[in-house]
């Protein structure tokens, strides 16, 4: 489903693609995150994508009323305090989403596929 907002001067659609970029560059910018990472089907291994890639992290949901859910798949930095990192994401993630679209964001599940040694 495509998010649909209405002003006084016309429509607005916002293709789920966008918000799912943006919430994973919003991801990756977050103290402790290593990156995006991806489930591989055919062996089970968790990839860690690259830049240009990120969307295959981030599921994204717009309901009929364009309320917002989001599920992240994340790696996450060795030693560091995954509740802290992932309290840290999920407000950076709700603030700027629903500062950059409008729409709220009713829901996001974190779901930490990984953890990176990082020199």
């Amino acid at each position: 489903m495509i998010g649909r907002l209405e002003n006084e001067l016309g429509n607005i659609t916002i293709d789920p693609d966008v918000l799912a970029k943006y919430a994973g560059n919003v991801a990756t910018g977050c103290f402790g995150v290593v990156g995006m990472a991806a489930v591989s089907v055919r062996d089970g291994l968790v990839h860690l994508l690259k830049k240009e890639s990120l969307t295959k992290g981030v599921k994204v949901q717009i309901s009929a009323d364009n309320h917002l859910s989001f599920a992240l798949h994340i790696i996450v930095s060795y030693g560091v305090s995954i509740h802290a990192v992932v309290d840290i994401l999920t407000s950076s993630i709700k603030q700027q989403i629903e500062d950059f679209s409008g729409m709220p964001v009713d829901r996001i599940n974190v779901f930490v596929d990984g953890v990176r040694v990082i020199d």
